[in-house]
């Protein structure tokens, strides 16, 4: 039996290890809005905010989820909002991947 609070964290202990004992309930967070696209390197879709408390405050209502099969062991995924530039800390070793998505992933998404 799980227990949630008025924010929407859940709290249920389960004895199998692998299962997350905190999670947030179905109704928070974003849902997908429309299609899921097809890019070289993976997908990308529009995750609209379902109508739930914020923990934060300032939450972005529509925001782009990329993802990208880069290498068989390796996803990357990044949450941008698609109508506001901001900066991201440019770093040496992470850059623009410019590859066609992996196959034989070792990993489901």
């Amino acid at each position: 039996q799980s227990t949630c609070t008025l924010r929407g964290c859940c709290w249920s202990p389960e004895s199998n290890t692998s299962v997350p004992w905190c999670f947030f309930s179905s109704n928070h967070g974003y849902k997908v809005d429309g299609s899921i696209r097809s890019t070289q390197a993976g997908f990308e879709t529009t995750l609209t905010r379902l109508p739930s408390p914020s923990f934060f405050g300032n939450d972005i209502n529509i925001v782009l989820l990329t993802g990208e099969y880069q290498t068989p062991n390796r996803f990357r995924f990044k949450i941008t909002d698609p109508k506001t530039h901001r900066f991201e800390v440019p770093h040496e070793h992470v850059r623009s991947f410019t590859g066609s998505a992996a196959s034989n992933l070792n990993y489901k998404v």
